[in-house]
């Protein structure tokens, strides 16, 4: 086999919009503080159109509130080169249903254009958890329904839309999270959540190996403490402390490195679990 030219100067050079007309599906992006909006404004801003998935009875029963999706769409169109022309589309949907993802799927290509090329599964269940005396099944299944099942079938239906002669087009890219459970110390106190996120990280490669034939990569990404608003006083300062930087990561941090998965420059990483953590003295 032939060895591959270098790279050209012109291939070299940076496009400054790398995602220009791709399109993405970003889920659990409801609120302006968390990962899911951070990943949206750095696409938008790389110049792919984006369709926002949120859960809003899920963050109303939080400490931090729901917000209006029309709020979270407009910081994320903000971000666009040209936010007057920014496709930017947001729908709703509770992912512990079954049927949704591969609906959810299908709504998202069609209101793209009739392709989805990216599909970043950020959502999760917050809350409802334990210490392994605490856990119980109700919960158990709660977390695998929305954290681990809605993410596979959503893969599931992904991937067949990618078999249709008129997606198959280059950059398809699938990104997962995780949590970290399998380094040091693991998550002892959300043992259900933990158990989830760390099936979506054991089937990582094997997803990347199914999706190969796709022309689709597969990767999975720990961003490790990260300030969604979740915590404060000296808890917060214990964590940022952990931290060699002395701050804790924020919602751009694993953002940056998400959108990047999804350019060109990343088309030969699949099939990895990425831990974005600055550096997290566990």
């Amino acid at each position: 086999m032939p060895r591959l030219p270098h790279p050209t100067p012109e291939q070299l050079r940076r496009d400054p919009l790398p995602l220009r007309g791709r399109t993405a599906l970003v889920t659990g992006a409801s609120r302006r503080g968390g990962i899911g909006h951070a990943v949206a404004r750095r696409l938008v801003a790389y110049g792919a159109s984006v369709y926002l998935h949120h859960h809003l009875p899920h963050d109303e029963a939080l400490p931090w509130g729901a917000e209006r999706p029309e709020d979270v769409v407009a910081s994320v169109r903000a971000a666009a080169p040209d936010p007057e022309r920014a496709q930017v589309l947001h729908g709703p949907g509770d992912l512990s249903d079954p049927e949704l993802p591969a609906r959810l799927i299908a709504t998202a290509a069609d209101a793209l254009g009739g392709r989805l090329d990216i599909l970043v599964a950020n959502h999760a269940l917050s809350g409802d958890d334990g210490t392994l005396d605490a856990i119980d099944a109700g919960n158990l299944d709660r977390h695998w329904a929305v954290d681990t099942r809605s993410v596979i079938l959503l893969v599931q239906a992904y991937a067949r839309l990618r078999a249709e002669p008129a997606s198959r087009t280059p950059g398809g890219r699938v990104v997962m999270m995780t949590s970290g459970q399998d380094i040091a110390g693991g998550m002892a106190w959300e043992l259900a959540y933990a158990l989830q996120k760390g099936a979506l990280a054991s089937i990582t490669r094997s997803l990347a190996t199914a999706l190969a034939e796709h022309a689709v990569t597969v990767n999975t990404v720990n961003p490790g403490p990260v300030d969604t608003d979740y915590m404060s006083g000296t808890g917060y300062d214990a964590i940022a402390a952990r931290f060699p930087a002395g701050r804790w990561g924020m919602p751009d941090d694993p953002a940056r490195l998400i959108a990047w998965l999804a350019t060109d420059e990343a088309e030969w990483i699949t099939g990895n679990v990425i831990d974005s953590e600055g550096g997290f003295r566990r």
